[in-house]
């Protein structure tokens, strides 16, 4: 069978039964789907041999590229041992020892890790600890959670509960738990008087002195909310409102899923300002994008309120199948290795310079109202009209349209409605970022210039 009648072929079967994820199927088979067959660096190649720079990381999650030896490596040999075997009664090699190494590597107090399989879960299980926790206290009246509106923390229900998009999760209400909202400070959108972000912080002081003694946490997304656009906060937001936990006896979740290992430019982000939270929820490149694999690090004080005798029932009753498993725990060690021996950090920052003039070309675009950075994390805000900041229609799918153009110069990306996403990997090339910038200023362009 040639290439093509086979590509015709995984197409045909691909419509017939798969159902993808964030996906209008009736629209799919219009969309000019690819079929991924293989990887190379931080290019993926499609099953007709067209290559792709990975603009997006496989959704935010591939940090060193792909196909990368030393996780390869490490794969087999621990394929060598075993490939899965419970942590319910029993440990593992693998997951004690990178326990042991998210702990070293973590804000100070962290000392306690829950492994699960996604970010979802991550959220899920800090969740899950944090009312416990309360009940467990004495104190079942701090039952609460408050969240920044347009939130995204995963999509099991009480991960959605503390979500605030309505396009996501508004179908689903009728199932999920109400929790309290700060806005979010979305500045180039902000019609309020005075600043955005001081604005913002003022009714969070006003939702934790009203309601603080039943708030069992605060969940949020440190320095860039993600899926809502790339929305970054102004400094010392995050700093803030961890003090406000800590006046008001709230605990403090934070959700690195997305800004964790290394792509605000720290390892983690609550690092830029300082704050040590009380539970850190860690997935997408925690295995270095290898594999699924999540973690859930919590404070000794949280821990020891699940402590008891079997007749207590303090214990957290929860789990997965495959929690711990060893080769995603194995490919996750021999990526916290890889940000030490080739000094990611460090050449990111050399990447993300070759990258800023292509942003600021781009950000002069006439239709581009905003471009946000943290890192590596890049959302650029397309506009109908620049001077009145008026949004595309959404059927217009103006940024579906743009990443498309994006494929046709050898980049795959993916949007957030009107918002052009960059997240590549951490491994991006100097070079690689010049194509990345070019590519995208010209499908930009294409799609929306005269």
């Amino acid at each position: 069978m040639d290439s093509s009648s086979r590509h015709e072929r995984l197409l045909r079967l691909d419509r017939t039964h798969v159902w993808h994820p964030f996906t209008q199927m009736q629209e799919w088979p219009t969309d000019e789907p690819l079929v991924i067959e293989r990887a190379e660096g931080n290019y993926l190649i499609d099953d007709l041999g067209r290559r792709y720079l990975d603009g997006v990381s496989s959704l935010w999650c591939n940090v060193h590229g792909h196909r990368k030896r030393e996780l390869d490596d490490a794969i087999r040999a621990q394929l060598d041992r075993v490939a899965h075997t419970t942590l319910l009664g029993l440990a593992s090699v693998p997951s004690i020892e990178l326990a042991a190494e998210l702990v070293r590597l973590a804000p100070p107090g962290l000392t306690r890790v829950f492994f699960s399989d996604s970010g979802s879960t991550a959220v899920e299980v800090a969740l899950k600890m944090a009312f416990q926790c309360w009940r467990q206290r004495g104190r079942p009246e701090k039952s609460r959670f408050v969240a920044l509106q347009e939130a995204y923390h995963g999509d099991t229900v009480g991960s959605v509960s503390v979500g605030g998009m309505e396009l996501f999760h508004g179908t689903f209400r009728g199932l999920l738990f109400q929790a309290e909202r700060i806005p979010t400070p979305y500045a180039y959108r902000w019609t309020g008087p005075g600043d955005c972000g001081a604005a913002c912080l003022d009714v969070a002081e006003r939702v934790f002195a009203e309601k603080g003694h039943q708030l069992a946490a605060l969940v949020v997304e440190p320095l860039v909310q993600g899926a809502a656009g790339m929305l970054t906060q102004p400094p010392g937001f995050l700093r803030r409102l961890a003090e406000l936990c800590r006046q008001h006896e709230v605990l403090l979740i934070c959700d690195e899923v997305a800004t964790g290992f290394g792509r605000t430019g720290t390892l983690f982000a609550v690092e830029q300002e300082q704050v040590r939270p009380d539970f850190l929820c860690l997935a997408k490149g925690l295995s270095g994008g290898y594999l699924p694999l999540a973690a859930t690090l919590t404070t000794e004080s949280v821990h020891e309120a699940f402590l008891g005798d079997v007749a207590s029932q303090r214990t957290f009753f929860h789990g997965h199948t495959f929690t711990g498993n060893p080769l995603a725990c194995a490919a996750a060690l021999a990526s916290l290795r890889l940000f030490e021996t080739e000094h990611v950090l460090e050449r990111l920052q050399r990447t993300l310079a070759a990258l800023a003039p292509k942003l600021a070309r781009i950000a002069e675009l006439p239709h581009v109202g905003e471009v946000r950075q943290r890192g590596a994390m890049v959302g650029i805000e397309l506009v109908q009209d620049r001077r009145t900041k008026a949004s595309y229609p959404t059927a217009e799918r103006i940024g579906h349209r743009v990443c498309l153009a994006a494929r046709r110069h050898g980049v795959l990306l993916r949007p957030l409605g009107a918002v052009v996403v960059l997240m590549p990997p951490l491994s991006l090339t100097m070079e690689e970022a010049a194509v990345l910038g070019d590519a995208v200023h010209a499908a930009i362009a294409e799609v929306t210039g005269p």
